[in-house]
């Protein structure tokens, strides 16, 4: 039974889809705005919003975790010092999916997703 499982697998091992949402959360702190597919907005939206709770807090502890995740320094940097503060006063929902037409290769349907601002 797939009974409360939220995040699909995006056709993936479990190593390349860690990766994978790993190497896009990187994209969206470091630009604010990534498009890519709907499939991969809606698995990447929990990540970086937990992401981004462990940048509001200024502790140790939370950047080791984010750097964990992150797997780079340039990202975890501007975490704790520009993305974090801008959404202290925010209780979650801290990114934006934005449905766009369907890709032209294959007919995908595409999404932005960003940070609010």
């Amino acid at each position: 039974m797939r009974h409360r499982k939220s995040r699909g697998k995006l056709g993936r091992t479990s190593s390349h889809r860690e990766a994978l949402l790993s190497n896009m959360a990187v994209a969206l702190i470091k630009s604010g705005r990534i498009t890519t597919t709907v499939a991969k907005t809606k698995a990447l939206r929990p990540f970086v919003e937990k992401i981004i709770t462990l940048g509001r807090k200024s502790d140790i502890s939370a950047r080791r975790q984010a750097a964990a995740l992150l797997k780079d320094k340039d990202a975890v940097k501007k975490l704790f010092s520009e993305v974090g503060p801008k959404f202290s006063e925010r209780n979650g929902g801290y990114t934006r999916i934005i449905h766009l037409e369907r890709r032209l290769g294959d007919g995908a349907p595409t999404a932005i997703i960003e940070l609010v601002s």
